[in-house]
């Protein structure tokens, strides 16, 4: 299977934070940028012609910005977890990133410089000095409902995918809460924990994971795994029974898009547009 890949829900925002985000992390590169069309703009209520997607790698890890209007949004939840390789890095990232901090940039027990913040965007960042086995990894915080969920959940995505393991899982001592793990899905790391935040604040599709597939079985294996809830089921998005949100893809859609004529990406789009689980054979070759 190939890398997961993170996928970022922007309301339009998608290529200015790309630029951005590629600014600021050496061995980052913007990719392909797709736009909408008549059937994707009708279903997302976008600009025909708009950004709709723009792939970017950062520091050797893949992300998707998607520009698809003001239906989510980021939250702490849900951030990504950079470690930096000297002080000059961290500070350089901390002044270039933060709207708003959550905490400080400064020594704490558990680190010689760490800091929380949220960008322009509301997008969360977790920066820590230190060099970590991947630059850059999503991190979800179980809270509220989700708290004390930590350990069943890595346990439970790890049997999912192929080239999984569970790198570390550190506990309150007092508590046994989850303070901080790290994992390894398909190739892309993961940090989890779990902690107190207000209780409006739940994992949101603004920050899903994008399963490349290389078959019809291996869509339908995953797929019946991890759906939980049937109503977030669309266009190969789904969430899970911890409430995190996957988009399951063949592998081959985004090169298949990107080099097909107009008309017949406008097909394939509307084709996938009409779907709840991805049927390869409904899709125009």
């Amino acid at each position: 299977m190939k890398p997961i890949q993170i996928c970022l829900w922007f309301a339009d925002q998608a290529e200015e934070a790309a630029n951005l985000y590629t600014s600021l992390f050496e061995g980052s590169a913007i990719g392909t940028i797709a736009r909408y069309g008549k059937a994707g703009a009708q279903v997302s209520g976008q600009a025909e012609g708009s950004v709709m997607t723009v792939e970017l790698e950062l520091a050797g890890t893949r992300l998707l910005g998607l520009n698809g209007g003001p239906h989510f949004r980021f939250n702490p939840t849900m951030s990504l977890f950079v470690g930096c390789e000297s002080e000059a890095e961290i500070d350089r990232l901390w002044k270039k990133l933060p709207k708003n901090v959550r905490m400080e940039l400064q020594k704490y027990p558990f680190a010689p410089k760490y800091g929380w913040c949220e960008d322009r965007y509301g997008m969360n960042w977790q920066l820590i000095l230190g060099p970590r086995r991947q630059k850059i990894s999503p991190a979800l915080l179980f809270a509220n409902q989700r708290y004390g969920k930590v350990e069943e959940a890595i346990r439970f995505y790890i049997s999912l995918f192929p080239g999984s393991e569970i790198e570390k899982i550190a506990r309150d001592e007092r508590t046994g809460a989850v303070l901080h793990s790290a994992f390894t899905l398909a190739g892309q790391s993961f940090v989890a924990m779990e902690g107190p935040l207000p209780k409006e604040f739940d994992f949101s599709p603004a920050m899903s994971f994008v399963v490349p597939c290389a078959s019809q079985e291996e869509i339908d294996d995953i797929w019946g795994k991890l759906s939980a809830v049937p109503e977030a089921e669309r266009c190969g998005w789904l969430q899970d029974k911890f409430g995190v949100s996957w988009q399951v893809v063949h592998q081959d859609w985004g090169k298949l898009i990107s080099e097909a004529s107009p008309q017949k990406r406008e097909q394939i789009l509307s084709a996938i547009f009409k779907m709840k689980k991805p049927v390869l054979k409904l899709i125009p070759s």
